[in-house]
């Protein structure tokens, strides 16, 4: 029996052939953890006895919530400065952005075993990396021995073909899956993206198909790596063979789950469930208080420029609050040479410093008592955004954008 990439990757790093289900012990080649589960690491390494780090890379982001709204954080992250400094380990500590994109434009190569403390790490499968997210304590020992355990996921193949509609852009692809599939219809699996959408789509498309595998419960979400991938690296010094990452014909996966990307429309997922999916052309006065674009699923400059484009058609409604977060500094630094960010301020939005920001509702952007936010974050469950009585939708920018000019949940196809 054949073997599928995240089967070949364990098997690679363990030097033996593996099969799901199985327990074993891999070497992470990169672990990383941020402010909300770092100081928990540091706490952990501590406990275990460990003395230094064995993983050849780790990292510490300072994202969720920096610069710090409040002491206690301001307490941890300076916590996290310091181990940092103590142990050798890289920290970013100056918003240069979320850890799964600064990872993904910095230092992840196909093949890589990555550990992060933070759910979205699965984002990293747009590499052809087994990235999975796990808590504080596995990533301590990740950082201490260079090593985790972890149990061989089955795998569902996910086929998308077709072409996408005008209007329509991977975000309402991976909500249209999820909400085919259920919140709980991947958990502990593999989604490995095939089909002529993912092989003729863009680096930042599936990155933003694997950053969402986790809202269906999926361990990763990942795309074999081709010539896309390889020219990306390319530009980053980063070439590496990926002749071994190609699945196999015979290869065994638990589900086969087809989706045809020409019939999905622009799509939002209704408060509070990211498998609660509707038609946005549905939608019937549904008035927005926040609109917010960024977070790691849809902060990247594509998502960016073609948010732009659409407001740059009409004028804010004077009752929404427009806010904008680039996912990374690089992104932000071109977002200013291409004039996006004035767009931006100029349609009356708010342009915040690189990092998670309102996703996770510690600091800029909470919102009111029975305020709705329309984002293009990967979440709505109650109280993400940091009041548990308001109500979160999630979009695509195109469709976050065309919201923030009517105040109402609007089909962007008005403004295309």
């Amino acid at each position: 029996m054949g073997k599928n990439v995240v089967e070949k990757i364990i098997s690679r790093n363990i030097g033996k052939d593996v099969n799901p289900g199985e327990i074993v012990l891999v070497k992470s080649d990169i672990a990383f953890v941020q402010d909300g589960t770092g100081p928990l690491m540091i706490n952990e390494f501590h406990n275990m006895g460990f003395r230094e780090i064995k993983a050849p890379k780790t990292f510490l982001f300072c994202d969720h919530a920096f610069p710090s709204p409040r002491m206690e954080l301001s307490n941890t992250q300076k916590k996290m400065f310091e181990f940092a400094n103590k142990y050798n380990s890289k920290i970013f500590y100056a918003c240069e952005g979320i850890s799964h994109q600064i990872v993904f434009e910095e230092y992840a190569i196909p093949g890589n075993i990555i550990i992060g403390a933070d759910s979205h790490t699965c984002s990293l499968g747009c590499l052809g990396c087994l990235a999975t997210g796990m808590g504080s304590t596995d990533a301590a020992i990740a950082f201490g021995l260079g090593k985790v355990w972890l149990k061989v996921p089955e795998t569902i193949k996910v086929i998308l073909n077709g072409k996408l509609q005008k209007g329509v852009t991977a975000k309402d692809v991976i909500l249209s899956l999820i909400g085919k599939i259920g919140a709980d219809g991947a958990i502990y699996k593999t989604l490995e993206f095939l089909g002529s959408f993912v092989r003729s789509s863009t680096m930042d498309d599936r990155f933003t198909l694997c950053n969402m595998a986790v809202e269906c419960g999926a361990k990763t979400g990942i795309v074999p790596p081709d010539d896309i991938t390889l020219e990306f690296l390319k530009e980053r010094g980063r070439e590496v063979d990926i002749g071994w990452l190609t699945p196999d014909e015979d290869a065994d996966y638990c589900e086969v789950v087809e989706v045809d990307v020409s019939e999905i429309e622009p799509v939002v997922a209704y408060p509070h469930r990211v498998d609660n999916i509707k038609k946005v052309k549905e939608f019937e006065n549904v008035k927005v208080d926040q609109v917010f674009i960024g977070t790691c699923t849809n902060g990247r400059l594509s998502d960016l420029r073609i948010a732009a484009d659409v407001i740059k058609k009409g004028k804010k409604a004077p009752w929404v609050k427009f806010i904008v977060v680039p996912a990374s500094k690089s992104i932000y630094k071109q977002s200013v040479k291409e004039g996006l960010i004035d767009v931006f301020i100029d349609f009356g939005g708010i342009v915040l410093p690189p990092g998670c920001g309102p996703c996770v509702g510690t600091h800029e952007g909470v919102l009111a008592d029975g305020e709705v936010a329309l984002s293009t974050q990967n979440r709505n469950f109650r109280g993400r955004m940091g009041n548990p009585n308001s109500e979160i939708y999630l979009s695509s920018p195109l469709t976050a954008a065309a919201s923030a000019i009517t105040g109402y949940i609007t089909d962007p196809r008005e403004f295309i």
